[in-house]
């Protein structure tokens, strides 16, 4: 492991000792009944993870939401919307705006139109919402980072973790990245690692699930990054994709980016040209109007005729409306999706096990193959019920 990626502020374990008590007394509340977690009558899925930053849960979450429509379900996805500006239950429209529902929110609603995608601090009350929707209803839902939020009891959870900062490697805040103490992967259902280099070795993977240490009931995945096709965010025609490897080497890019981990980005986009200049901001960054000039100067120091500025789809959410953004910039902006890839052949698995989750569980049982998938003991969750 590139243990390299890890930095551990041993100093601070003190204070991660006092956080430490105060979640591991929170979780206890939980485990004893004393806080009570509500079960409702649709298959919930939460996909979060233990540490703060970034650790691919929008790409998964995507996946998830293209795998459920494609089996014919009508899935709905639900977050607090961080950084949004609104408050409370917010069901998005195809009009509605980043500052409304925030910038992942925005980013799946543009891409998947036909999807519920909601907003709401309190997720049992989100849930609650979504569940009174019609024509048609939801078959299943999606939590984005709530992993922490126990107040609702999924039937599944997915917990992701960064191959280059295992949860086992890191430690509590403030010392580490860890909201909650590793044993927390306990109750997660799917582990992920996400993240993994091209180039990882057989061997590794064996390593990392001796290391994870997880019960026999859960069950371990890797996946990997994969970037799509460069895509204008002001398209000047139609059919003005292009793919990475386009680039020839003397193109001068400058990357913009407010995301948590930029260095994958980095070393995908140097692998087709060594001019790249990196202008990070902090993850969801809001771009204020001296950011969208120095995104301008920084750009105009590039060789004319070579430069391009490529950003990723969540920054794309917060700089497409931007009043400061120069028009004389639009037409070099260019958007680089990520999509997710399952190693050792663990694509089908992973796909059966969700949908067979989904269609075991869910409220309509004229689903196809739902008698199939209960019969098959294929997933082993407890039946929701409202409690």
């Amino acid at each position: 492991m590139e243990e390299n990626f890890i930095k551990i502020h041993h100093w601070l374990y003190p204070l991660s000792w006092l956080y430490g008590l105060g979640v591991c007394l929170r979780n206890k509340l939980f485990d004893w009944g004393w806080l009570r977690s509500k079960s409702f009558d649709v298959p919930v899925i939460c996909v979060g993870n233990l540490a703060v930053g970034g650790t691919g849960k929008t790409p998964h979450t995507e996946y998830l939401i293209k795998l459920l429509q494609q089996a014919g379900l009508n899935v709905a996805t639900l977050s607090r919307g961080y950084k949004r500006k609104s408050k409370g239950y917010v069901l998005a429209e195809n009009k509605s705006s980043v500052s409304e529902i925030g910038d992942e929110p925005y980013q799946m609603k543009s891409k998947f139109p036909d999807v519920r995608v909601a907003v709401d601090e309190n997720r049992c009350h989100g849930i609650e919402q979504l569940l009174q929707l019609k024509s048609p209803a939801v078959d299943a839902i999606l939590l984005d980072d709530a992993f922490q939020h126990r107040y609702v009891k999924a039937g599944m959870n997915i917990l992701l973790t960064d191959y280059h900062r295992l949860l086992c490697d890191d430690a509590l805040l403030p010392a580490g990245r860890l909201r909650e103490p590793a044993s927390g992967k306990y109750r997660a259902q799917v582990v992920i690692v996400t993240k993994c280099p091209d180039d990882i070795k057989p061997i590794d993977f064996n390593i990392i699930t001796k290391r994870l240490n997880l019960y026999p009931y859960q069950q371990l995945y890797f996946s990997r990054f994969r970037y799509g096709m460069l895509t204008p965010l002001f398209p000047q025609k139609a059919n003005s994709r292009k793919v990475l490897s386009s680039l020839t080497g003397d193109e001068q890019i400058l990357l913009v980016t407010g995301i948590a981990s930029p260095t994958p980005l980095v070393k995908e986009v140097e692998a087709y040209t060594s001019h790249v200049r990196l202008l990070a901001f902090d993850d969801h960054h809001d771009f204020r109007n001296k950011d969208l000039q120095q995104i301008k100067e920084q750009f105009l120091q590039l060789e004319e005729w070579k430069r391009l500025i490529i950003t990723t789809e969540k920054d794309a959410t917060r700089l497409k409306h931007h009043p400061a953004l120069d028009e004389a910039l639009k037409p070099y902006i260019y958007v680089l999706p990520i999509e997710i890839e399952f190693l050792q052949n663990q694509q089908y698995i992973f796909n059966q096990n969700i949908i067979g989750y989904v269609r075991t569980y869910s409220r309509d049982s004229s689903l196809s193959e739902r008698k199939d998938a209960h019969a098959s003991g294929d997933c082993n969750y407890p039946r929701h019920r409202t409690r």
